[in-house]
């Protein structure tokens, strides 16, 4: 039998690697006997490839919790089953997956591991079935805040992009009037994500600290290996600031090879992205003083929570979590409440359980630390957002500056209202 604290970054990669794609958990350990009571939960997620360490992760907040949920005897005694598959990145496979979990497998809930476009495939498919779907990874705005794309059945747990936008723009607006920054450049991938955090980002900037010239965009591709092209363009136009998108094994690619041209030298960085275990651990030398929002960090919030939160993680995986992790985690946290709050997994009235729901959180904000899923889009508020510089050691971030939720809402309030959606 495998133990729990056995699920770590290299068995999962090895697995992947041997092409087993579907593992399935119950109380974190393979099951060989299925009961046909069991609460079903499908996962589709990234398990191998470049940023295989997002499916790793999330899985293991999952695994965590559900462990948890099943050691204190479940719903009246009926156990939480996780079947967990690797979609690979791909937007057509978590589809296929995400059918063969509703079709094969009779999941009561998916919670989606996958990255934006991958997710707007899952959408579709449990906006057909009508399964409850817990987005916990995706942060492109639209997923929830289009409602040509909303569905009843689903809900975000993740980020957005629209609120790291006006948090981050908050935040630079500062740097602007203490250093009079006037050009900026930008560096994005070129997916959902990307796009939409460029251009909210540069629309909140706007708001705040008007006057700035934009001189260049580089989009690469999602898992570019090489960044020459855009870092030579960079070193021509001689930015002021760069504002970037870039996350995971793309960021720290980036970094690495940017740092080689003495670029952070004489231009300030900000990078939303940044500020993770997995990619600031993974980049050679971190550069002192980059500007990062707070993906996860178990020094923000200054909290013992929070800090309990890492521990609790570390001790099982000898690893810290990561910002999918504590999405997952809180995901989870409101599935187990919906669960006992209606005794059973009726998909509506687990939605309606979830709508409006407010929690408490080692990464809320709200009042007496809360997170809030807000009824009009069913996504989560309140959650901790910050910004701060870089060391290169622990706790990799320093001056931590809170963002403030009634500036977010505010002006995420105009902007849903000049899309036409509000």
């Amino acid at each position: 039998m495998i133990k729990r604290n056995k699920h770590t970054r290299r068995t999962v990669i090895k697995n992947a690697a041997l092409g087993i794609g579907a593992l399935s958990f119950s109380a974190g350990f393979p099951s060989i006997l299925k009961a046909d009571d069991n609460i079903k939960i499908g996962v589709p997620t990234i398990l191998s490839g470049r940023v295989a360490q997002l499916g790793i992760s999330v899985t293991n907040a999952i695994k965590m919790a559900v462990n948890k949920f099943n050691e204190e005897g479940g719903l009246d005694g009926r156990k939480i089953e996780l079947i967990i598959r690797d979609s690979r990145a791909k937007p057509d496979e978590a589809a296929r997956v995400c059918r063969d979990f509703i079709n094969s497998d009779n999941v009561d809930v998916i919670v989606n591991a996958e990255a934006s476009g991958a997710s707007f495939a899952v959408q579709e498919v449990i906006r057909e079935s009508g399964t409850l779907c817990l987005h916990t990874v995706s942060e492109t705005t639209s997923l929830t805040a289009d409602p040509s794309i909303r569905a009843w059945n689903a809900f975000r747990f993740s980020r957005q992009g629209i609120h790291d936008a006006v948090g981050s723009a908050k935040y630079a607006a500062k740097i602007i009037e203490k250093k009079g920054i006037k050009k900026w450049m930008s560096i994005n991938p070129d997916y959902a994500y990307g796009r939409d955090s460029d251009d909210t980002f540069f629309w909140a900037l706007e708001k705040f600290a008007p006057g700035f010239e934009l001189i260049g965009k580089g989009w690469p591709k999602i898992f570019q290996p090489d960044y020459t092209e855009v870092i030579t363009k960079i070193a021509r136009e001689k930015p002021d600031a760069i504002y970037s998108s870039l996350w995971g094994g793309d960021l720290v690619s980036f970094i690495d090879q940017a740092s080689l041209y003495g670029i952070f030298k004489n231009t300030e960085f900000f990078a939303i992205n940044l500020a993770d275990y997995t990619t600031m651990n993974a980049i050679r030398n971190l550069p002192k003083g980059l500007h990062s929002a707070t993906r996860y960090v178990a020094a923000w919030p200054d909290t013992e929570e929070n800090r309990a939160y890492d521990k609790s993680y570390t001790d099982l995986y000898g690893d810290h979590p990561t910002n999918w992790s504590w999405e997952a985690s809180i995901a989870i946290d409101y599935l187990i409440n919906a669960l006992k709050e209606t005794g059973g997994t009726d998909n509506k009235k687990l939605a309606e359980a979830l709508k409006g729901k407010t929690i408490p959180s080692f990464m809320g904000v709200g009042e007496g630390n809360t997170v809030t899923i807000r009824d009009r889009d069913q996504t989560i508020t309140n959650y901790s957002i910050g910004w701060g510089t870089t060391i290169p050691k622990e706790p990799f971030i320093q001056d931590v500056q809170a963002a403030n939720w009634d500036t977010i809402e505010n002006l995420e309030e105009e902007w849903l209202t000049n899309k036409g959606w509000i």
